[in-house]
């Protein structure tokens, strides 16, 4: 079954609410690719790995995630204005290297402050979306192409998550990584690529597609739980047999298919989170926490689905912070310090299940965001950016250290294209491409995850190990 030329992210094999991978054809296709792929990336690893992306979405501000401190905060706090953190409360870091400047990151993050002292996490400096490396000239003058829709929303989430600005594209990074690991994976049945924020570009693949659950597991169809002999149970049981019965046309048998995939898919994966380990790792009760608790529980079972290689993503909402980004009264409380707290929280949290499960150096998870925010206030808030910083946490991660370059944090200067939007100085490409290798795709391979790498220096950052 291929796929069309454009991808349709609304048809993501629903039925009712239940979403499922590719069953059927594609999933025939998926293992002839496999196949061919083996040389390429030696899949006879008995390792297992699993990547997590947690998308900020909205646009972050990390330009209070990361706060100069010393003799460089009274020119942050004259640049930011209303929107500067108190210095008294900062939390200081200690990176590993330095450029001469002291950071602290911001107050609502203690878990992360302690993940990055202990060398678990590392932050990534000023990362964004680029088609060729662009100096604040080449911008100026024209000289490079540069990203399209620069500081728009869809255009930006739908750039960081595919890694190919410079024209449209049909798949994303998560999915083309996917497509290229799969044939570390045994399975069959369920995805490597599962989402608990519904569709999202960044897993659109060629050959694999996302698997959408729920923070409470598998999504299934009314009836699924019932007793066999209520009337919800029979409907049940009506619906699968309605489904197995010979179709008269294409679209008929293909929608079949794919509507008995996603039941079976549903039954099986409820079956075996069902028998899943309890987790004594606290997580809080969020929206993060909630669906990280489930990556957790998915990647315990990992074993019982034969699957070597996943990738997951999360997703968190609310950081357009264009007005009430602090509060007026509190410059450390608000909704951006909030939105922080959650992810610190939730991170930590995740990592220690990892620890617990005994996979802490098999996981890693990074965030990504549309773009970052103006370093100038708009009066209430801050507007849409470009180059951002990152999180990075797991096992591997070397951590206690800034990767990349924190840019010179002055408006009008030389990293700012206006209002204090950075120009990237590490390209989403760079990113990726380092998460790909650690994930087990070579080097002569990575274009087929990153058609751009070739343009940039740095294939491999060296945050992990």
């Amino acid at each position: 079954m291929k796929k069309s030329a454009v991808p349709d992210l609304s048809r993501r094999h629903f039925i009712g609410a239940t979403c499922c991978a590719a069953v059927g054809a594609t999933g025939f296709l998926s293992s002839l690719a496999s196949l061919r792929l083996i040389g390429a990336v030696a899949p006879a690893t008995t390792d297992y790995k699993a990547l997590v992306c947690l998308f900020l979405q909205g646009g972050n501000d990390a330009n209070n995630l990361i706060v100069p401190t010393g003799n460089d905060y009274a020119a942050y706090a004259a640049a930011r204005s209303n929107l500067a953190l108190p210095q008294t409360g900062l939390l200081p870091i200690a990176p590993k290297t330095s450029d001469g400047r002291t950071f602290a990151l911001h107050p609502a993050v203690p878990e992360l402050q302690g993940l990055f002292a202990s060398g678990q996490a590392a932050l990534l400096a000023n990362a964004g979306t680029l088609v060729f490396p662009t100096t604040l000239a080449q911008y100026k003058s024209a000289s490079v192409p540069l990203p399209p829709q620069l500081f728009s929303h869809s255009d930006q989430q739908v750039q960081w998550q595919s890694s190919v600005p410079d024209k449209p594209s049909t798949t994303g990074w998560g999915g083309r990584l996917a497509d290229l690991v799969n044939a570390f994976n045994t399975n069959n049945q369920i995805s490597m690529s599962i989402s608990l924020a519904g569709t999202n570009f960044f897993q659109v693949g060629n050959l694999v597609d996302e698997y959408a659950v729920t923070t409470n597991g598998a999504v299934t169809m009314a009836g699924a739980t019932s007793n066999a002999t209520s009337l919800d149970g029979v409907r049940y049981k009506a619906q699968k047999d309605l489904f197995a019965q010979s179709q008269p046309g294409l679209f008929d048998a293909a929608f079949a298919g794919i509507s008995s995939g996603a039941i079976s898919h549903g039954e099986l994966l409820a079956s075996v989170l069902a028998g899943a380990p309890t987790l004594t790792t606290a997580f809080p009760s969020t929206s993060v926490g909630n669906q990280l608790k489930m990556v957790a529980r998915l990647i315990s079972t990992a074993s019982n689905l034969n699957l070597k290689r996943q990738i997951f993503f999360v997703q968190l909402g609310g950081w357009d912070t264009h007005a009430s980004q602090l509060d007026s009264t509190d410059p450390t409380a608000g909704t951006h310090a909030g939105l922080l707290a959650q992810i610190s929280a939730g991170i930590n949290a995740f990592y220690n299940a990892t620890v617990e499960l005994g996979v802490a150096s098999q996981v890693t998870t990074f965030t990504a965001s549309d773009f970052g925010r103006t370093y100038r206030s708009n009066g209430d808030g801050s507007d849409h950016g470009w180059g951002n910083h990152q999180i990075v946490v797991g096992g591997a991660v070397k951590g206690t250290d800034i990767y990349g370059k924190i840019p010179t944090l002055t408006v009008n200067g030389p990293d700012d294209t206006g209002q204090g939007r950075w120009i990237p100085t590490t390209s989403v490409d760079e990113y990726a491409a380092t998460l790909a290798t650690w994930f087990g795709v070579s080097g002569t391979d990575l274009q087929t995850v990153l058609p751009n790498i070739g343009r940039f220096a740095h294939p491999n950052l060296g945050f992990l190990s």
